[in-house]
């Protein structure tokens, strides 16, 4: 062995010995955690809709015609009686006159018919004929007067003017909608629900309804509660009663309406405890031995709240509530209330 082999010996055993240090324990990640069913679970579902006053009426002519004058419009406050609208009123004029004749005829008819019947020249049965068709023409007569008078629309009933729905100009059918009248009294919310929020929804269930102009919302509860969906959007019909009248709402405004219903078993976590796994949602439960596992639950729906869980998760359990997608399985953790 050469002498420089012989020196590069001691240099060998010198790195052979030496080695990298040993890795520093892990530290506990510092988490976020909270007590699965701590507080009482409550599901708060938010809909949007629109202050609508509590009784609305379609406005229409009962005969048909064209309109030859509009006197309001939307927005104006009518009183019971006050002239609305006009229809072109000759064709029903003639239509009175021309019953008004039949009527007179039928009248001199039953004049001649009772002289003759006095004088025994004809019979009972021809003068009872007469009689009836007297009647008649005098049943036709006063329709058509009433149908004269029918030429002017008027309102029943005292409100505003929510929607004009003809044109002076435009011919209408009777029963064909003229005017939308929003009657004087209490307003409402209207709002639509899906299925999916249809349970725990009944009469008397309080709520409390926001507006872009009001920065305290307003006690409310719902009063009305349709049975059936609506064909084209599959949604119920709703409306929500205010508890007082505010003089600062007003028919039209944009509105929030929030129920708060109680959660029954359903746990309600924050939605930031979620951990999406695929399709599967899961939330991290911390063990006694401060070891995260992870565990697949059953949402039922999301909401202001928080998202509720409705099994897979035992109340009393520490779940991990922020940095989720941050731990992996059995990973220590130290826990922050």
């Amino acid at each position: 062995m050469t002498p420089r082999a012989l020196l590069a010996l001691p240099c060998l055993f010198a790195l052979a010995a030496c080695g990298e240090p040993p890795p520093p324990p892990a530290t506990a990640a510092v988490v976020k955690t909270i007590i699965a069913g701590a507080q009482p679970a409550s599901v708060v579902r938010t809909y949007s809709g629109e202050v609508r006053a509590r009784h609305e009426t379609t406005l229409a002519f009962r005969v048909g015609g064209k309109i030859v004058e509009r006197l309001v419009d939307v927005g104006a406050v009518v009183r019971p009686g006050q002239v609305l609208a006009r229809i072109d009123p000759a064709d029903l004029a003639l239509q009175a006159g021309q019953a008004e004749a039949q009527r007179a005829l039928a009248e001199a008819d039953a004049r001649r018919y009772r002289d003759l019947r006095t004088k025994n020249f004809i019979s009972q049965s021809a003068l009872d004929a007469k009689e009836t068709a007297l009647q008649t023409a005098g049943a036709q007569a006063a329709l058509a007067r009433n149908q004269s008078a029918y030429a002017v629309l008027r309102a029943d009933k005292a409100g505003a003017i929510a929607q004009v729905l003809a044109e002076p100009g435009q011919v209408v059918a009777a029963g064909q909608g003229v005017f939308r009248l929003a009657e004087a009294g209490a307003v409402e919310v209207a709002i639509a629900v899906p299925e999916s929020g249809l349970a725990g929804l009944k009469p008397g269930l309080p709520a409390q309804v926001g507006f872009w102009a009001e920065r305290k919302p307003l006690p409310a509860r719902l009063r009305e509660l349709s049975p059936v969906a609506d064909p084209a959007t599959r949604t119920y019909a709703v409306r929500v009663a205010l508890t007082a009248a505010d003089p600062a709402v007003a028919l039209g405004m944009t509105a929030t309406v929030r129920f708060a219903q109680d959660g029954g078993d359903a746990l309600v976590v924050p939605q930031a405890a979620i951990f999406q796994q695929g399709q599967q949602p899961a939330v991290w439960v911390v063990g006694a031995d401060n070891a995260v596992t992870l565990r697949a639950v059953v949402l039922g729906s999301y909401d202001d709240a928080g998202a509720t869980v409705t099994a897979g998760l035992k109340p009393g359990e520490r779940i991990v509530a922020a940095g989720v997608h941050k731990l992996h399985a059995g990973q220590k953790v130290r826990p922050l209330q």
